[in-house]
């Protein structure tokens, strides 16, 4: 968690806004990874 979104498991779970933010960005990584691993398919 640190490492991938600069914040702590601990913040993470104290902090709904962090957490909608991380894993909005989440939901965006996964779809762009869908695109390219369909890509290579």
């Amino acid at each position: 968690m640190q490492q991938a979104h600069g914040i702590s498991y601990s913040e993470y779970h104290q902090s709904l806004d962090k957490r909608i933010k991380i894993e909005k960005q989440r939901e965006k990584d996964y779809e762009a990874s869908k695109k390219i691993a369909a890509q290579f398919s």
